[in-house]
């Protein structure tokens, strides 16, 4: 089985029973921005939090 189907289905048993099909596309939803944010760091494709509040008090 691929890792993707694995990681959905531990999301999917770990959910209550009277979970609905929103709480699973929530649940999926927030394991894949947490991925691509992860992987984001990863790769150095981050903002400071001083390079953030320059582009904030910029604008």
């Amino acid at each position: 089985m691929s890792q993707v189907k694995d990681a959905a289905i531990k999301i999917i048993e770990n959910l209550p029973d009277q979970a609905t099909l929103d709480d699973i596309m929530y649940q999926l939803y927030v394991k894949k921005k947490i991925d691509l944010s992860l992987k984001a760091a990863e790769d150095g494709k981050v903002y400071s939090h001083e390079d953030v509040k320059k582009r904030i008090l910029n604008k």
